[in-house]
């Protein structure tokens, strides 16, 4: 099965890739480093009122949310740079059809060729 990309492309979705594991590196970083300044957890018991309790509540499930993204995306960028040392990159993990060229231009670490 000839996939969307060829061998040569791969080092061009491989840069991609790698681009957007450091970026979302840097960003669970600073959100944890955010944080730990912010000391949410510290401030959630040091609160007067259930108001005041609540918006700490909130920032510390915001900031745990936002890890949670990233470092779920890093696994799928991790998983899509495995795929290209396979030579699978490009390949539809259901079908084994080729995902379309657009697609992983847009979303480089698709796993099918269809939503």
């Amino acid at each position: 099965m000839q996939a969307t990309i060829s061998r040569s492309e791969s080092p061009y979705f491989e840069r991609k890739l790698r681009g957007r594991a450091a970026q979302l590196r840097k960003e669970i970083s600073e959100t944890l480093q955010r944080s730990d300044d912010e000391q949410y957890a510290r401030l959630a018991g040091e609160v007067h009122d259930t108001e005041e309790e609540s918006v700490a509540d909130l920032l510390v499930d915001v900031n745990l949310a936002e890890i949670t993204r990233d470092v779920d995306e890093l696994k799928d960028v991790e998983k899509a740079l495995d795929r290209i040392d396979r030579g699978t990159y490009g390949e539809c993990m259901r079908c084994k059809e080729p995902i379309p060229r657009e697609r992983l231009e847009i979303y480089p670490t698709a796993k099918r060729c269809r939503v």
